[in-house]
């Protein structure tokens, strides 16, 4: 059953979006069982901001998001998290690690 999360964050839908289909970031952010085939690319929807990771080593899991506009020039970030039990715990800590990988990018330049 999947487990859904949503969050705002502090910067532009474009900085949000890309920092999180970066294959270079994900494993900051991503939980474990996606990460674990290497290739962090997600599937990415050309007509807007979402995406889908998936695994071959973890078939059970997937990731969605969907990254929307908010105001004052922010993001609202919505998740859908895919695995088994414990994904239900997991969607609010992938959000705030997002979040996070987001505000170091940010920083970082």
């Amino acid at each position: 059953m999947p487990a859904y999360a949503e969050r705002g964050i502090s910067a532009p839908p474009e900085v949000v979006f890309n920092t999180a289909t970066d294959p270079d970031r994900v494993s900051a952010w991503l939980p474990e069982p996606l990460r674990a085939d290497g290739d962090h690319r997600p599937d990415v929807d050309g007509d807007g901001m979402h995406a889908r990771w998936r695994s071959a080593s973890a078939p059970d899991w997937s990731a969605e998001i969907r990254v929307d506009p908010a105001d004052a020039g922010g993001a609202r970030v919505r998740l859908e998290l895919t695995g088994d039990e414990a994904a239900d715990g997991l969607a609010d800590e992938t959000l705030e690690n997002l979040a996070r990988t987001v505000a170091d990018n940010l920083t970082a330049g």
